[in-house]
């Protein structure tokens, strides 16, 4: 049963870059009945650019905008074009947004995609989402957890070299699989089982293909299990995933990017929810680009975006139940 009115968190959306498909997949998944009483959804991003998108989709704009006219000369704006304005404009939906949870105006955010090479041609370095809203909370670490009905995985590191990523040390992965484990109590878990994937094949095989699994990884598990997480590790990459698929994990904590990202995105692509870990807010996030290729022609499909909200909802409903930090 969803909330009533007046139990339901504000959940702020930002409309990712103007050009992509942003626009049109946070117009159709607000004009879902079934996600309307789950939360009071607010937008942060462009009127203009969400009217021409809702005309597009022939639907109505969002009732609830927060538009801080970030969107440079509007007039020149073209959908599905990289444009280093709407790569600015897009970065500025995200800070309002979370200044909003921070300030306690939103219990959670969810973002729609934004184009990080429209990004770099505005000046500003960025590496990503969960980087930058983690340098606005002012923390010092950040960590990604890829979210579906079938299968969830942390990831240790994520946009860094594969050569950095067999530094991890066993510090990193124990925060890691603590992080995991909270986000999976929001997600309504009460004692998770976490397996933790090895770095190298067969996870090193007694030190017959790498010293990392025993020496970095084995200690970090160790020690979250003595700290009353049921984590076990390191597996083997190649069948931990199908393991937890079929019901013996409810979270993987993978070594690198494409360690988690392949297995979910092969999966269960469109179902598939990006939470960062590791700040003060709730953040959930669609696990796609902008699409400028479609963008502009009611094409994009909004499944991603709607289960974002969804899981931005659940976690946001069980936080304020149950007073879980993150």
């Amino acid at each position: 049963m969803p909330p009533s009115i007046d139990q339901r968190p504000g959940i702020v959306l930002t409309m990712g870059d103007p050009a992509g498909i942003g626009p049109e997949i946070v117009v159709k998944a607000l004009a879902d009945p079934e996600l309307a009483g789950l939360a009071h959804w607010i937008v942060a991003g462009d009127s203009n650019v969400l009217a021409m998108a809702a005309r597009i989709c022939g639907l109505d704009p969002p009732a609830d905008l927060r538009d801080p006219r970030a969107l440079e000369a509007p007039d020149e704006f073209r959908f599905g074009r990289l444009d280093a304005r709407c790569g600015r404009a897009a970065v500025e939906y995200v800070r309002l947004a979370t200044e909003m949870c921070l300030r306690g105006e939103a219990a959670a955010m969810v973002t729609a995609p934004l184009n990080k090479e429209a990004v770099a041609l505005s000046g500003r370095p960025f590496t990503g989402h969960t980087e930058y809203i983690a340098e606005l909370c002012g923390a010092t670490e950040s960590r990604m957890l890829l979210w579906s009905e079938r299968l969830a995985t942390v990831h240790v590191t994520t946009h860094i070299s594969l050569r950095q990523a067999c530094d991890a040390t066993p510090e990193r992965i124990l925060r890691t699989i603590e992080l995991g484990h909270r986000a999976m109590q929001l997600l309504g878990f009460e004692r998770p089982r976490i397996a933790v994937c090895g770095l190298n094949p067969h996870a090193g095989e007694h030190g017959l293909f790498g010293e990392e699994d025993r020496r970095s990884i084995l200690p970090a598990v160790e020690s979250a299990r003595s700290r009353g997480i049921a984590a076990t590790g390191p597996h083997a990459p190649d069948t931990v995933f199908l393991q937890a698929v079929r019901g013996a994990y409810d979270l993987v904590v993978a070594m690198y990017h494409d360690q988690g990202h392949i297995p979910m995105k092969l999966i269960d692509f469109e179902g598939t929810v990006n939470i960062s870990l590791g700040i003060p807010v709730i953040r959930t996030s669609v696990d796609h680009g902008t699409a400028f290729d479609i963008a502009g022609r009611n094409l994009a499909d909004p499944r991603s975006m709607k289960q974002a909200m969804r899981v931005a909802a659940r976690m946001a409903s069980t936080r304020l139940a149950r007073e879980v930090t993150l």
